[in-house]
């Protein structure tokens, strides 16, 4: 049974809503598209935010079930899904008891909240709980750096005030480990920095996963 989502980060989401913008001004917007090309048949997006990802769902999708916990955020993403070109149902929930059931999906699609999410197994075990064997991961999520140095800054990033600021964005998580140790198979994996230089928080990856039949 879902439980009720009490996430509440009004500064959070006025922060948020800014700034994404901007990113997607920088090129986020190009990922997005990536992210979500060639998607088919019924889909659950995970911490939808204020709803960037809506206007990228190709026509194929038939239908997209957004949760979405922080009260402001989601009503952003209710306004989002009014122009988006394929149906969308916003919700609340939480990561680690969504509202629907087993096996109900085709695919689920993550995009910057695997940071975020107070447990990422659970979030991912349950995201593999409602695909239907086969079914696809979408996800795009800023991830642990390549060298040492950058992963200390990152280790240190995450223990100081950063995570309130940022919704509770940890930096230095091994996502991709995260996703196969939650028994995915991964299909194609893209890594990228943004922005284009190297700081702690500029590791990107984007990739597709499916779980197994």
């Amino acid at each position: 049974m879902a439980r009720n989502a009490r996430v509440n980060r009004p500064v959070f989401a006025r922060y948020y809503a800014r700034v994404s913008r901007a990113m997607e001004r920088g090129g986020m917007s190009s990922q997005r598209d990536a992210l979500l090309s060639g998607l088919t048949g019924e889909v659950i997006e995970l911490g939808a935010g204020n709803g960037l990802n809506f206007a990228h769902y190709p026509e194929s999708v038939t239908r997209v079930l957004a949760v979405e916990p922080e009260p402001r955020l989601r009503r952003m993403a209710h306004d989002a899904a009014v122009k988006a070109p394929v149906p969308v149902a916003v919700v609340d929930g939480l990561a680690d008891a969504l509202p629907v059931e087993d096996a109900s999906f085709d695919a689920a699609v993550v995009s910057l909240v695997l940071c975020t999410v107070p447990d990422q197994h659970a979030a991912l075990t349950e995201l593999r709980r409602v695909l239907r064997p086969g079914g696809q991961l979408r996800f795009l999520e800023h991830v642990r750096a390549d060298s040492r140095f950058l992963v200390r800054a990152q280790r240190l990033l995450d223990t100081t005030l950063w995570p309130r600021l940022t919704g509770g964005c940890h930096t230095g998580r091994d996502t991709l480990a995260g996703i196969e140790h939650a028994g995915f198979t991964v299909d194609s994996l893209d890594r990228f920095l943004f922005p284009a230089i190297r700081t702690p928080v500029s590791f990107h990856i984007r990739g597709v996963a499916h779980r197994p039949l």
